[in-house]
């Protein structure tokens, strides 16, 4: 018969210790488990049934032992070399996505996002956020329309620890008018930028669309109640080309359609941290982020039902009946 397990030996300040470890909420489950097992070490128990009481298996409740007998809490809450989870992702492919993030840029944007830079590196971005989050990168902060910025004084690249920055001041070098008309289906997106926005361009533009949507489909385009749009020359043009429908938002309302949602992140993307010396250089990166966006559509979905956007209404109705009653 195997001789009964010696009792581990602790000192009164070892199990103050341990049993203060044993109850923490704070503390890794690891290092409260191991301490539940050390303090039925110490009162005699067996190591089957220790490993029994905390869910461990008899051989850590022995390796444990042997631990602690050997180095007491020195280490105690030290994972052993070798020991722990293994990195799922490789050394080379963190130096990489740490290199991208500091020295490249993605197509027709000015900084990296988590998702873009997980597309371009295969992994998730939860693996991007937790690469950055070590190393205190944030390529989506800066410290401190389109319009063509350039700033006084230079901006100062992104470093780890450090957010990229630049001056909250800027020299306006001119301004360009963005047409744009989002295929809701495809996330597609047809743009054109010009001088001014006048029924001359705003013509130009359905010129435009008609040339790229196929023969034979009809055309319903959203858009909000600006006199432009209702201009004459542009009713003129409609009575010649019957597929086009146009829908106009009601007066003073909130915009409905998602180009909304499209222009903020062409912003966001592309514009407000960039420096552009001219109207060309602004219209060469709207162009560019226009490139990549129908590279790669993403349609934007409403995650609302219709029920839900009713009872909001209802209950903002009820609330501004109460104040004003």
């Amino acid at each position: 018969m195997r001789p009964a397990t010696a009792p581990l030996r602790l000192t009164d300040g070892q199990r103050e210790i341990l049993e203060k470890l044993a109850v923490a909420r704070a503390a890794p489950h690891r290092e409260v488990t191991r301490a539940r097992a050390l303090l039925l070490a110490g009162d005699g128990v067996a190591t089957t049934a220790v490993a029994q009481a905390v869910g461990a298996s008899p051989a850590s409740v022995t390796a444990w032992r042997e631990r602690f007998a050997a180095e007491g809490l020195a280490n105690f809450g030290k994972v052993s070399a070798g020991r722990g989870r293994r990195p799922s992702i490789s050394a080379e492919k963190v130096a990489a996505i740490v290199h991208a993030t500091l020295r490249d840029r993605p197509p027709g944007e000015t900084h990296w996002s988590c998702r873009t830079m997980a597309r371009a590196q295969g992994v998730s971005p939860a693996t991007v956020q937790r690469i950055w989050s070590a190393r205190g990168l944030a390529p989506h902060r800066v410290k401190t329309f389109n319009q063509a910025l350039d700033r006084t004084q230079p901006t100062l690249p992104m470093k780890k620890g450090r957010a990229g920055t630049m001056t909250h001041d800027y020299k306006r070098n001119g301004t360009t008018t963005l047409f744009a008309a989002l295929d809701v289906l495809s996330g597609t997106v047809i743009g054109q930028c010009y001088p001014k926005h006048r029924n001359g361009e705003f013509l130009k533009f359905l010129r435009t669309i008609d040339r790229q949507v196929p023969r034979g489909l009809p055309v319903h385009m959203i858009l909000d109640n600006y006199g432009t749009h209702k201009h004459p020359n542009v009713q003129a043009w409609l009575d010649k080309h019957p597929r086009f429908h146009l829908h106009f938002t009601p007066t003073s309302s909130s915009w409905l359609n998602l180009v909304e949602r499209w222009f903020r992140n062409l912003t966001d993307k592309a514009i407000r941290r960039g420096v552009f010396k001219s109207v060309p250089e602004l219209i060469t990166a709207i162009e560019a982020y226009l490139q990549a966006s129908n590279d790669d559509p993403r349609p934007f979905i409403w995650t609302a039902t219709a029920e839900e956007i009713l009872e909001k209404v209802r209950r903002g109705r009820v609330t501004l009946n109460s104040i004003t009653t």
